[in-house]
């Protein structure tokens, strides 16, 4: 256990790195008025960086606080990104309630001492209020994923209309300046699509930058789950299809999430049930052109929009895996494990989530409260290991956390070390996003070639 109040979202990345020559975590979080010294220390960005060939003892993990008391919300949780100078950028912003994306940059490559905070107002990209109402700016910014593209860094942020945008940096990570819009639809219910980003950065490549997105939030829509991928200054599908140009401006129009290709369609069967409502949980991409998703969806789902979000009744959710082979233009889905009733009343379609082993597509972990060996009922989330020998058909299980008192979330593979297999995870109770008391903690073990 790495700290005592702590807690994250799953839209933004790299959430967490390790530092292969130090053998240095960094983990961001953000702290909850609900946990721990919570009416001290709610609402503070944290940088959790820790020693892993001290983990566990005294003085092997310390705290950095990036923005004291920016909100008590999950969503504010920082991007982390390893400069060529061996420095570190964090990139974060607070949930929905202001437009600015702040970001703040190591001093050094000691990752404990950082420089001032620094702020980009997506106001400002606007030439009047009028502009900015009818493009629908002004309405707050979620979520950072810093990934390097063609030797320019991006920055992909729910921003103007709620959209994918994203901002470029062309001195890593020093200053940042509007990019362009990503993908743009009119907007449903809450905000438009979730999407998670893959690269090959931790592979030393730099040449496309993979997306996997949702039309919208599966509150308000039976979301289905699609594929493209930026090269070239063009966006893609999977078969190389150039589907828009990007650096698109603000009065440009951009392609729509069903421009692109289908991962797992709303009303598809699989396992035996109808998905519908399908939500992203992660992407990896790995050294061969790989693509591995993640991804949930309700399973025979009878409610559709017509929740009143004080939802008690279980609903139904499963995981499902994905893969997308080199050389390859469909997606191969397959049924993976159920995911339990939605973890919170008020967050339908909310699962104790999983997350992609980056050096293994054969291999990931899930929080769920039914055990995937016997499909027993658990009294609280457990998180799982899980290995496939035949492409997905079959998966062999192995407990991770057994027996716990509370329930066990949301956990983190942290890439950055090859010989390492490192996963965070935070174990509690949640509230909601703003309102949670939950340890954080940290598993980090030599990896094992496989025979």
């Amino acid at each position: 256990m790495i700290s005592h109040n702590g807690g994250w979202c799953w839209f933004q990345d790299e959430r967490a790195l390790v530092d292969a020559a130090t053998g240095t975590l960094l983990l961001g979080a953000v702290a909850s008025t609900g946990g721990a010294d919570g009416e001290r220390r709610g609402g503070d960005v944290n940088l959790h960086v820790v020693d892993l060939d001290r983990l566990g003892e005294p003085g092997s993990a310390r705290t950095v606080v990036l923005h004291e008391g920016l909100e008590s919300d999950d969503h504010d949780n920082p991007a982390l990104w390893r400069r060529a100078d061996g420095r570190w950028v964090a990139v974060y912003s607070r949930h929905k309630s202001d437009d600015l994306t702040r970001w703040r940059i190591s001093e050094t490559a000691d990752p404990t001492v950082w420089g001032e905070e620094r702020a980009l107002d997506w106001t400002t990209l606007f030439e009047s209020p009028e502009q900015m109402r009818t493009l629908g700016g002004g309405r707050g910014v979620t979520y950072q994923n810093v990934h390097r593209l063609d030797g320019v860094l991006h920055c992909f942020v729910r921003a103007i209309n709620d959209d994918p945008c994203y901002l470029v940096s062309h001195d890593d990570g020093e200053t940042w300046e509007f990019g362009g819009r990503l993908l743009t639809r009119a907007k449903v219910g809450y905000v438009n699509g979730y999407a998670r980003y893959a690269s090959g950065t931790h592979l030393g490549a730099e040449d496309r930058i993979d997306l996997v997105i949702t039309e919208h939030h599966p509150r308000d829509y039976a979301t289905s789950i699609w594929h493209g991928y930026l090269e070239g200054r063009h966006l893609h599908r999977a078969d190389g299809t150039r589907v828009g140009e990007l650096g698109r401006g603000l009065e440009q129009t951009a392609p729509q999430a069903e421009d692109l290709t289908p991962v797992l369609a709303s009303g598809s069967a699989w396992g035996g049930a109808v998905m519908s409502h399908a939500w992203t949980t992660d992407l990896r991409r790995f050294g061969d052109g790989t693509l591995v998703a993640l991804m949930t969806a309700r399973a025979d789902d009878t409610l559709g929009i017509d929740t009143d979000r004080r939802q008690t009744s279980p609903i139904d959710h499963r995981f499902l895996w994905a893969v997308l082979r080199p050389g390859q233009s469909e997606w191969q889905v397959r049924h993976l494990a159920h995911a339990g009733p939605q973890l919170l009343a008020h967050e339908e379609d909310y699962t104790g989530l999983g997350t992609i082993d980056p050096a293994d597509p054969d291999a990931l972990w899930i929080s769920t409260v039914v055990d995937p060996r016997d499909g027993t009922d658990l009294p609280v989330h457990e998180i799982f290991h899980g290995r496939t020998g035949d492409a997905g058909e079959s998966w062999a299980w192995t407990p991770v956390t057994e027996d716990s008192a509370v329930s066990n979330f949301r956990p983190i593979a942290v890439p950055g070390d090859p010989a390492r297999e490192v996963l965070a995870w935070y174990r509690g109770t949640m509230r909601s996003s703003q309102a949670y008391d939950a340890e954080v903690l940290v598993r980090a073990a030599e990896r094992v070639a496989r025979e």
